[in-house]
């Protein structure tokens, strides 16, 4: 017999609870860790490779640093000819190196610098290869009180201000599942979508009011993030022995946990729209009850946009893209690939010749600069 939804979180709550200290420990080794911790993604995944790479920061308007990584082609005269610049965005529970974890001839990012583009690895706070806070620990509850909305406005719309002032060039963007909602989100503000000169958009997520994934459902059902909170566990983290207990829970038999890592989400009530901090907090923060929609039809007509999405794919629904595509001023150039589910447009060793090659060849078809 299937647990009520009460007696499942009584049953987090205790498992979490008496998780905490190892918690603890945890994050202090962590911590430790990447203090200590010298070598960048440059250093560790990317310069082995054979390909020149550079670390850069970036700061955000409320003091996070990010990580930004810096790729050139393997060869010495596309060096010389660097193309337009493309800052790539990971997915959710992702960073950077989740554009690097094939062979040269099959991950996006090589490719990329191979054909001679100006390759930005893009990571969001919280992530690996990011640092920290200007003056928060990440022992501090502040330091994780964020959402998808603040990689959108303020972190996205760093790291392109940061590559369009290196460059002096606008920038192309490359999304991903998570990296695609926040992209969406990032161009209907007018300051930012100035400095991109187009985006290709890999399962481009806005509206779940289709998905079947069902992790997410059963992380939302579960109220997973309050019961965090209430025992003070600011930042779930997957990897330590604490997480494992708890997933392991979560996935048992009648849940298939394997597209775990992009399918995790905000899940909104059929809206496109900022974050809900409750109706006295939002008339602080707002000026209004509810939170203000992110509308679409801001982004201008005249930005390339590229889209390639699956017939397959279980959290970015074909159904809510169609949604998607009636809000936006512009037709996006469209890929649909039947077969092809959410991880198969990064990790699918199909995906250059069914994927990065018409992604490249939209590129291509732009200009070395693209203008609007």
């Amino acid at each position: 017999m299937e647990l009520s939804a009460a007696l499942k979180v009584a049953l987090l709550s205790s498992l979490l609870l008496s998780a905490v200290k190892s918690a603890e420990d945890f994050n202090d080794t962590l911590n430790l860790r990447q203090k200590s911790h010298v070598a960048g993604l440059c250093a560790q995944l990317i310069e082995p490779a054979g390909f020149p790479c550079s670390e850069h920061n970036a700061q955000t308007k409320d003091g996070f640093v990010l990580g930004l990584q810096r790729v050139s082609s393997s060869s010495g005269i596309l060096r010389r000819q660097m193309g337009p610049p493309v800052l790539l965005i990971h997915g959710l529970f992702m960073a950077g190196d989740a554009w690097f974890l094939d062979t040269p001839n099959q991950s996006l990012g090589f490719i990329l610098a191979n054909r001679g583009f100006d390759v930005w690895v893009g990571n969001v706070r919280g992530t690996r290869w990011c640092h920290g806070h200007i003056s928060l620990s990440e022992k501090d509850k502040k330091f994780w009180d964020w959402s998808w909305q603040e990689y959108a406005l303020y972190d996205l719309q760093e790291m392109i201000r940061y590559v369009y002032t290196v460059t002096n060039s606008r920038v192309f963007v490359i999304g991903y599942s998570q990296g695609t909602i926040i992209s969406l989100a990032a161009f209907t503000e007018p300051d930012t979508v100035q400095m991109v000169g187009a985006a290709a958009l890999l399962c481009p997520i806005t509206y779940l009011n289709h998905m079947t994934a069902r992790l997410p459902l059963r992380l939302v059902k579960m109220h997973l993030t309050q019961v965090l909170l209430a025992v003070g566990i600011h930042e779930l983290n997957f990897k330590s022995d604490w997480g494992t207990r708890i997933m392991e829970m979560m996935c048992d038999r009648h849940v298939d946990c394997g597209d775990l890592l992009s399918s995790i989400t905000v899940i909104r009530k059929g809206t496109f729209a900022k974050y809900d901090y409750g109706f006295w907090k939002n008339l602080k923060h707002y000026g209004q009850l509810k939170p203000p929609k992110f509308d679409l039809s801001q982004i201008p007509s005249s930005l390339p946009l590229w889209m390639g999405y699956g017939g397959n794919d279980a959290l970015a629904d074909v159904t809510d893209l169609q949604h998607t595509l009636k809000e936006l001023q512009s037709k996006p150039d469209l890929l649909y690939l039947e077969n092809y589910g959410h991880l198969d447009f990064l990790l699918s060793t199909r995906a250059k010749e069914d994927v990065y090659d018409k992604m490249l060849a939209f590129f291509d078809s732009l200009g070395t600069h693209s203008s609007y």
